[in-house]
């Protein structure tokens, strides 16, 4: 055994065949939603078989996912509809993820924005920021932007990060002096007008 152990220390690396470990890493891929010209229908991503059930995510429209249409344009407002339990959830995220750089009334006023001497973050409700179609600010909580890093690894599901963007525009709405009645949803509209008689 001895022998064999000192005959293969002077063995040459020329002579094993050699194993290319890093082929994974340098394959091309794609990306997805992308386009392929491999598949005849011209898409990357493949139907999942019939009747398959995902196990580790949800499959999501790409409006849902991304903030956008399949054309490219921002999403308005929100894909999903905007109710008082998503709005509860939106204000619970806000709150945990987003008000100690932003500030609780999302006014770039907090410790954290007083302490940033590179660049604080900005007031979400200013004029410029209430200008951003909804798509654009789920976009910022998915991407990240500036010095903000993106928040999927907090906000984990599209209602999450949706119920957060519906938030901001109901804070965005409660900074505002004079909301205009057509603003409100019709059942909030008609309790506002009976009240202002």
């Amino acid at each position: 055994m001895l022998l064999a152990a000192a005959l293969l220390c002077g063995c040459d690396d020329s002579l094993l065949p050699s194993i290319d470990l890093e082929r994974m890493i340098d394959q091309r891929r794609e990306k997805p939603y992308g386009e392929s010209s491999y598949f005849r229908d011209g898409r990357a991503m493949r139907r999942p078989p019939e009747d398959s059930v995902p196990v580790t995510r949800q499959e999501t429209a790409p409006g849902l996912a991304v903030g956008m249409t399949p054309r490219g344009d921002y999403l308005i407002r929100p894909p999903i509809p905007v109710t008082r339990p998503l709005l509860a959830l939106g204000r619970l995220r806000f709150e945990t993820y987003c008000a100690a750089c932003h500030g609780i009334a999302g006014d770039g006023e907090s410790i954290v924005a007083a302490n940033m001497s590179l660049r604080q973050p900005p007031s979400l409700i200013n004029a410029r920021v209430q200008s951003f179609p909804d798509g654009r600010i789920y976009q910022i909580i998915v991407l990240g932007y500036g010095l903000m890093r993106p928040y999927t690894e907090d906000l984990t599901t599209s209602e999450e990060r949706w119920a957060t963007v519906a938030y901001l525009r109901a804070l965005q709405l409660s900074q505002r002096v004079g909301v205009p009645l057509d603003s409100l949803p019709p059942g909030e509209r008609i309790r506002a007008a009976e009240e202002l008689r």
